[in-house]
Parts: C-alpha cells; structure tokens; sequence
C-alpha cells in the first residue's frame, strides 16, 4: 500500500521524466543555426526580440509568396511552350478548363480549412499556453512541497523513535493525563475545602482567645481588687485575722485559672531584676504542645521593665518591633499577650500553608 509521500515521490520523478513540448521547443529554438539568413538577423541575440522576429517572418513570407509566384509563372510558360512547339499537343477544351478549375476551386477550399484549423490551433496554443505554463508551476511547487512534507514526515518518525527510545513503557497518555488531572483537581477541591475548615477553625480559635483574654482581664481587676482588700484587712487587723486564710486561699484559686487559661506552666525569678514565664502552646491542629520561655528584663532596684526575650522550644524568636511599645509604657499584660497571641497565630499559619 502506498504512502502520500510515495505518490508525492512517483509525481516528482514523473514530473522530472516527462517530455514537455513548450520546454523541448524552446531548447530546440535556441540551439537551431539559421544558415540562411543575414548575419544581422541570425542567432540568439536576434531572435530575443519579438519585433526583430516579427519582421523577419513578414520579409520571409514576402520573400516565399513572390518566389511562389514566379514559380507559378515560369511553370505556365514552360506548359504553353511545351505544348505550342510539341507535335502531339494534348487537347484543351473547355471541359478540361472546368475539370481544372474545379480542382483547384476544391483544393483552395481545403488550403482555407487548413488555415482555419491552424489559426485555431494557434489561438488555442496562445490560449492555453499561460495555463499550462500556470499548471506546471504549480506541479512543481506541489512536487517540492510534497518533498518537503516527506522529509518531515521521515524526521518526525525518527523523532518519535527516539522518544519511545527514550521514553519506554509505560507511557503517559492522554488518558492516563486526564485521569490523574481528575485526581489533582479532586485532591486540590479536597486541600481547598480542608483550607476552609482550617480558616473557619482558626477564627472561632481566635475568638475564643480574645473571650479567655477579656476574662483574665476581668480577673486582673479582681486579683487587684483582693490584693488591695488583703492590704486594707492586713493594716486594720494584723497577722492574726482570720479573713487572711479565705483571702488567700481565693488569690490563689484565681491565679490557678489565670494561669490555666494562659497555659502558663511556671514563673521563676532567675535573679532581681529577671523574671522567666514558661507556657505550653497547645495547637487545635497538634496534639505535641510547644514550651514557650519568656524572658523579662527589669531595670535593677526598680519594676521598669528594660527588655524582653522569648524562646519557642529553644529557637530564639524574633519579636521585632512588636515589643517596643510595650517596654516603653512598661505595660506587662500587653507584652505577654502580645507574643502570646504572635506565636498562636504563627503556628496556625505553619499548619495550613
């Protein structure tokens, strides 16, 4: 069975092969030797004008019809002498006249028909000249490209070759793409909605920090207002009032939920003026809590705060600006929660992304 670029090949060799008259003609013109003409008029040069050619055409038709002529005339002069000085002179009657005339009426007629042929002929040459001219343009460009197109299709098998060369089985196809395309797009859907949930979760987290800070805050102004009470009740009735028992037990109840609701494990004064705070960071999305140390620096003899330092599982943390106004308005509360509420929100971030 034959493949395109077989027949664009057979077409080409063919085309390649093949005797075309217009093209064997012009050769032909070209190589012909005009011997018998001028040196003016012969040769390539002369013949690559049209007007030179036309010329010399209309001069040798001239030339051929008044040489036909004289032949004609000679030939009757020779027949009438032939027959007056001839003893046995063939009788010419008005019949053989007639007969000769008729003949020659027929055979002009013929002439005519010929001519007419051949003008069509001619016209048609002219006619269709151009379009075969036009349709040999385009055989050749369809054999080149024809050429073309089975040289690449000869690179593109090899190509291929070379890829399953390359690529042995099991290939990826195009169903097989499309399959795990599926499977991307439902895992990413599923990451997606996994996406949500984690933003929806982490927003009622933050929620429920901000309920538990406004209770600590509620609790401070109780655990201030005990302290100032206890003072109060210390200065009026000495060591030995029993209302000391009570409120000490109740300070001490609500620095256990204080410190439950911080997650605030240990306070340790590492030195006068250095006071460690140790939480357990407990993450919705972990179930390992992390051991938060904050560090407070304390200007020495005085409860200015200096600086503060903070230690996430023993990787120092960058606390950047975030402490600065804090230490300058010596706010304690705002510091803690403020890196407390920093090191929550970073460890959400590091789950979902």
């Amino acid at each position: 069975m034959s493949t395109p670029s077989d027949a664009a090949k057979q077409l080409q060799d063919k085309l390649e092969n093949t005797k075309l008259h217009i093209l064997d003609a012009r050769a032909d013109l070209k190589s012909y030797h005009f011997e018998s003409l001028d040196d003016s008029t012969s040769g390539e040069g002369a013949l690559s004008d049209p007007a030179i050619v036309a010329s010399d055409v209309a001069a040798q038709i001239l030339f051929l019809r008044k040489l036909k002529f004289q032949y004609l005339e000679q030939n009757a002069k020779d027949k009438y002498v032939k027959t007056i000085v001839s003893d046995d002179a063939p009788l010419i009657t008005a019949a053989s006249n007639e007969q000769i005339r008729l003949r020659n009426e027929e055979k002009k007629r013929n002439l005519k028909e010929e001519k007419l042929k051949l003008l069509e002929k001619q016209q048609d040459v002219r006619t269709l000249a151009p379009l075969v001219e036009e349709d040999y343009q385009k055989a050749r460009s369809l054999t080149s490209l024809g050429a073309s197109l089975s040289a690449k299709i000869l690179d593109a098998k090899l190509a291929l070759t070379r890829l399953r060369q390359a690529h042995p089985q099991p290939r990826l196809t195009i169903a097989t793409a499309t399959a795990t395309l599926d499977e991307q797009v439902a895992q990413m859907q599923a990451l997606d909605d996994e996406l949500q949930s984690s933003e929806k979760q982490m927003e009622e987290t933050k929620q429920k920090i901000k309920a538990e800070m406004r209770e600590v805050e509620r609790l401070r102004g109780v655990e201030k207002e005990g302290i100032a009470e206890l003072e109060h009740v210390g200065k009026e009735g000495g060591d030995e009032d029993p209302r000391l028992g009570k409120l000490y037990d109740w300070l001490q109840v609500a620095l256990t939920a204080q410190r439950s609701l911080l997650s605030l494990e240990s306070s340790r004064a590492e030195s006068e003026n250095e006071l460690r705070l140790t939480y357990n960071i407990v993450s919705p999305f972990s179930k390992i809590p992390k051991e938060l140390v904050l560090t407070l620096l304390f200007v020495p003899n005085t409860r200015q705060l200096a600086s503060a330092s903070a230690r996430l599982d023993g990787v120092e943390l960058d606390l950047g600006d975030m402490i600065y106004a804090p230490v300058q308005a010596n706010d304690i509360p705002t510091l803690v929660w403020s890196v407390y509420a920093c090191v929550k929100e970073r460890e959400a971030r590091l789950v979902i992304s």
